[in-house]
């Protein structure tokens, strides 16, 4: 079969522009269209004023665009892993999930790309340099080598399983899980290398990035399972997200299990710059608030109380644990940066350290913004498209 006949063959339901751009849900795709204007709007002020539009310092390089990227290419690869319990592991429960869960970790990949693509002072320099003259001691590099796999697989496995070839579908499913752990494993990995930052630099971060990735990853399938069937599931559909729920209830102990003994061991002993930025951490809002009552506390009681069978309660505390995901996200980047490095000054005064105050600027806003825009949309494309309303029924 040549290429032309291999692109003919995949199944694209014929509708016109207006079909494809209207959604089911009304309010989700208007939001969607807003969303996806800040995004365009955010872009043109980034390319006018370059990085000045942002609220990023000398003293805190990272903002709310590196934060979106983790949340957008981690939801991703959490899609991913989830994804593959049933096309890959062979467990039939979760046979349901199909292409859809396939195809929402490209729509959320996508914004990943188009938000880092803005933070990056010269990304067409960056793509020609990146084979040109590959880093191959760099965790950055490695990174967005694997996430360019990652895309790659994701859309081969995608477009077999739609032509029915399960065996190539499966394969190239294989390759692309293997890549997005390695993918975001190296992401975390990038925080852990920083010996510089103490507060974050270890072993055990790459790891904590695949738990919480796997997590994000379940909440968003909760999530868009919940709007597709208004929280009314056919039978089985309810046991498979019930006992998705289960493993989720068990990757949050594990999760909090984590973070008690992350905070102990950065509080143990009181060592300069890393405790103080522990104490920082304990004293604000969105680590209570929004890490551990959202994006943990809550969704856990829930599903242990009701044995994971209170799904349209899940529903709702998966919407607020991805809101607690981005704090666990910015906390993480900010966190890291929270301490200022200081001069090796020897006979100078030097002023005690004080925090580094960061806030992201009205562009960061509408590009972070903006992505969630073109997730829904590019997702919502892909259900029409496609007919994923078909092939789920197929399953």
């Amino acid at each position: 079969m040549n290429i032309k006949d291999f692109i003919t063959s995949i199944p694209v339901k014929k509708i016109g522009l207006k079909e494809l751009l209207t959604p089911d849900n009304k309010l989700v795709g208007l939001a969607g269209f807003v969303l996806l204007f800040m995004y365009l709007y955010g872009a043109l002020m980034a390319l006018i004023h370059g990085h000045h539009a942002y609220g990023v310092t000398r003293e805190h390089p990272w903002g709310l665009l590196i934060v979106m990227y983790i949340f957008f290419v981690g939801t991703s690869t959490g899609l991913a892993i989830v994804g593959s319990f049933g096309h890959i592991f062979g467990i039939k429960i979760f046979d349901r999930f199909g292409l859809r869960v396939t195809w929402l970790a490209i729509a959320m990949l996508l914004p990943g790309f188009a938000i880092i693509l803005l933070e990056i002072g010269h990304p067409i320099r960056m793509i020609i340099y990146n084979m040109l003259s590959p880093g191959l001691t760099s965790a950055i590099w490695w990174m967005g080598t694997f996430y360019t796999l990652v895309l790659v697989f994701l859309i081969g496995e995608f477009i077999f399983g739609l032509i029915g070839d399960h065996k190539n579908s499966r394969l190239l499913g294989i390759g692309g899980l293997l890549a997005d752990v390695a993918a975001f494993a190296t992401l975390g990995s990038i925080f852990g290398y920083l010996v510089a930052r103490p507060a974050v630099n270890g072993p055990f971060l790459p790891l904590y990035f695949i738990l919480t990735a796997t997590v994000a990853g379940s909440y968003l399938i909760f999530l868009v399972y919940g709007i597709m069937y208004k929280n009314n599931f056919p039978k089985d559909i309810e046991q498979m997200l019930t006992t998705l729920a289960k493993i989720l209830g068990l990757l949050l102990a594990v999760l909090m299990f984590f973070d008690y003994w992350a905070i102990l061991t950065g509080l143990y002993g009181r060592l300069p710059e890393r405790a103080d930025t522990i104490l920082y951490i304990l004293s604000t809002k969105s680590y209570w608030i929004g890490e551990i009552l959202l994006g943990a506390v809550v969704p856990f009681v829930i599903i242990l109380m009701s044995k994971g069978k209170n799904l349209g309660a899940l529903v709702w505390a998966s919407f607020f644990g991805l809101v607690g995901i981005f704090f666990m996200r910015y906390d993480m980047v900010h966190n890291a940066q929270v301490f200022p490095m200081q001069t090796m000054k020897i006979r100078e005064y030097q002023l005690p350290p004080s925090i580094v105050e960061y806030s992201p600027s009205s562009t960061e806003w509408l590009i972070a913004l903006g992505g969630i825009g073109l997730a829904i949309l590019i997702y919502q494309i892909g259900v029409k498209l496609f007919d994923l309303e078909a092939h789920d029924e197929h399953h």
